[in-house]
């Protein structure tokens, strides 16, 4: 395992400076599935949510939500993003809404925290919409699926 680079001398947190590294173009891709039940899953797709079209606001939740990562993951560098789409794909054997959320940067570390923040961010906001129709809505999954750019070089995570 390659040494934890977020404690200094003393054993402290503290963020890594990341001055000196290249600028590079960086895109990483995050996914997570919501599971509901077969009313709330036909609430969603036939846009009857009483608080309005479920998957319009998680979208732009996740959006704002990848923009402001660094505000809420302590380590985490504010950075210039330059694009963050998300997208939903619904299924309806398993009333599941898959979400998978693009994001991109041009700067000097990568942009994974950013795409992972924007599914949980979508994910929550569909928790929180249909929240008064089903208790025990699921979220789960939330991974990272790939990167490129950077030091590091590029990751794809495995099939399952």
């Amino acid at each position: 395992m390659s040494k934890l680079t977020h404690f200094n001398n003393d054993g402290r947190a503290k963020m890594v400076d990341v001055g000196d590294k290249q600028i590079t173009h960086r895109e990483a891709v995050a996914c997570g599935t919501v599971h509901v039940n077969a009313e709330t899953f036909k609430l969603i797709v036939q846009g009857e949510v009483k608080k309005g079209d479920v998957l319009a606001v998680a979208q732009v939740a996740g959006i704002m939500a990848a923009k402001r990562t660094s505000d809420i993951i302590p380590m985490c560098h504010p950075i210039t993003i330059v694009g963050v789409d998300i997208s939903f794909s619904t299924n309806d054997e398993h009333h599941t809404i898959d979400i998978i959320a693009t994001a991109r940067c041009k700067g000097e570390t990568g942009v994974e925290m950013e795409a992972l923040t924007a599914v949980t961010a979508a994910a929550l906001t569909i928790y929180d919409m249909c929240k008064a129709a089903q208790k025990d809505i699921e979220i789960s999954d939330i991974r990272l699926l790939r990167k490129t750019g950077g030091v590091s070089g590029d990751y794809e995570a495995s099939p399952e």
